[in-house]
């Protein structure tokens, strides 16, 4: 995660710039920046299968995960939630040994 990203993030939202992109979905609302959030996960998705079969690249996948991380913090920003609790959420579950969690039957088919 790119704490200096997440601050600019931070900083137009409380310092708006004229055409800024992120001032942009920051206007749109939650709606439009979650849309967003599902583009791209779709994008990345794809783009990981594309990889995975020889018929993409490590560079468009590397874009999208970029895209994709950029619009999560946009909504993290949007809904109150700190760079740091994600980092400490993060470092939290890092510690944990034996963590699986019983699989569902829907997962198991997956």
């Amino acid at each position: 995660m790119n704490k200096e990203l997440y601050d600019v993030i931070l900083d137009r939202r409380a310092h708006p710039q004229e055409g800024s992109y992120t001032n942009y979905l920051f206007e749109k609302g939650l709606d439009k920046i979650l849309k967003k959030v599902g583009e791209e996960s779709a994008e990345t998705i794809i783009a990981a299968k594309n990889l995975a079969a020889g018929n993409g690249s490590e560079e468009e996948l590397v874009g999208e995960i970029n895209d994709l991380l950029y619009h999560v913090w946009v909504m993290m920003a949007q809904c109150g939630i700190s760079y740091e609790a994600v980092a400490e959420e993060n470092a939290r579950r890092s510690q944990k040994i034996g963590n699986l969690k019983p699989m569902k039957v829907v997962d198991r088919n997956t």
